[in-house]
């Protein structure tokens, strides 16, 4: 079974202080680094590109899951590499070709990740299944932080997790997520968990709790263990 991740975004972090942010929520027991590109055309927000994923880099050796919301991706998926991403997500939905975007990041000797919309079907994974590393079903609509969970995506959740069957690939959700959200989608299917207010919203002083919490309640859910 998968172990449980957990991967504080940081599009909730202080952005004046995001270097310290990322050291922060490693310490605090982070598993992966999430960091959410946005491009003002695929999702109606802006964030940041490859040379902040660059100076971020620095600050934590945790792998760093690089989320694309963009379009296109391709001509962009070398600079994010090269910024020191661990794994690079595209948008099913972002362009016509997937399957090569997926081929290009393994070239590039990274992680590949394919995600879904709330209203794209799981059905559009499938073809694709042999070419990922990583599967995120987004249980929003992207675009912004601190968005309500969708609970019409677990069925997709579920979807994905019996098409990968047995292969060593995660499945991550992100919107939404924290204690009271997170146990649904663990029981669905999902291993990995993007966190971002519910990480966020306190302080330094509360991540380690807070990301812990989350862990608890995705490990209930799903019969794993702490010690997994």
């Amino acid at each position: 079974m998968p172990r449980t991740l957990i991967a504080p975004s940081i599009l909730s972090a202080d952005f004046a202080r995001l270097g310290e942010e990322v050291r922060a929520v490693d310490a605090a027991g982070g598993d992966w680094i999430h960091l959410d590109v946005m491009d003002g055309h695929f999702v109606p927000n802006l964030t940041f590109g490859p040379p902040v994923v660059k100076a971020l880099r620095r600050f934590t050796d945790k792998p760093f899951d690089v989320h694309l919301m963009i379009a296109p991706a391709d001509p962009y998926l070398a600079a994010f590499a090269e910024a020191g991403a661990d794994t690079i997500t595209v948008h099913v939905e972002a362009g016509p070709h997937a399957h090569r975007s997926l081929q290009t990041i393994r070239g590039l000797g990274k992680r590949a990740g394919l995600a879904l919309n709330p209203g794209t079907p799981a059905a559009m994974v499938e073809p694709l299944i042999d070419m990922v590393d990583l599967v995120l079903v987004m249980t929003v609509n992207p675009g912004f932080g601190g968005q309500s969970f969708l609970d019409s995506a677990l069925e997709t959740v579920s979807r994905v997790r019996a098409m990968t069957a047995g292969r060593d690939i995660d499945i991550e959700v992100d919107g939404g997520i924290g204690p009271e959200t997170v146990g649904r989608a663990a029981a669905a299917g999902a291993n990995a968990f993007v966190a971002g207010n519910a990480v966020f919203k306190d302080g330094p002083e509360r991540y380690a709790a807070r990301i812990d919490a989350i862990r608890d309640a995705a490990d209930r859910a799903s019969g794993r263990t702490l010690a997994c």
